[in-house]
């Protein structure tokens, strides 16, 4: 990409088709290719980076993100999984084209993690088939909200302010 803010016709190609061959798999990359877009703010951009987002999601890639960053206790697929239910069935879902956003801020906004943290811990697979005591749900709660908040904050930090259908 050219160092001016300009952006050429054949670099905004080239962005796009990295977005639609899904070359760029990772939030750091498709956040670098949100921001440039974000500045040109053209409409032909729009779906390209919508898709890239949902396919980041949907791909399970957003989730192998947050288990990377959560090598203790491994994000729960549920808690992402219905934080993604909660964004398809919200008409303020449009005001974004980013759909990962969406689900970080909708896990945040509606305390998805502290639900799915205790439903994990009173699961009698997290304690060896036996029944597990209160204090220790509690702790394995604690520790599990802990560090999957600590996840979602670090990832939610690649935003300034929430990114709108425009990409600003």
């Amino acid at each position: 990409m050219s160092s001016g803010k300009k952006l050429s016709q054949a670099e905004k190609a080239s962005l796009i088709q990295s977005l639609r061959t899904h070359r760029v798999n990772t939030l750091i990359e498709l956040r670098r290719i949100e921001k440039v877009f974000a500045n040109i703010n053209t409409p032909d951009v729009t779906e390209p980076m919508t898709s890239a987002w949902a396919h980041y999601v949907n791909s399970n890639n957003l989730l192998s993100e947050l288990r990377g960053l959560t090598k203790n206790y491994p994000f729960s697929s549920e808690c992402l999984d219905e934080a993604k239910w909660m964004v398809i069935g919200d008409p303020q879902s449009t005001r974004s084209w980013n759909y990962c956003w969406l689900v970080l801020q909708k896990a945040k906004n509606q305390n998805l993690i502290p639900k799915h943290a205790r439903q994990l811990a009173v699961k009698p697979q997290m304690w060896g088939g036996r029944t597990p005591t209160a204090a220790g749900v509690e702790q394995l709660a604690t520790a599990c909200i802990a560090e999957w908040t600590r996840a979602l904050t670090q990832l939610l930090r690649h935003w300034d302010s929430p990114p709108t259908t425009s990409g600003r």
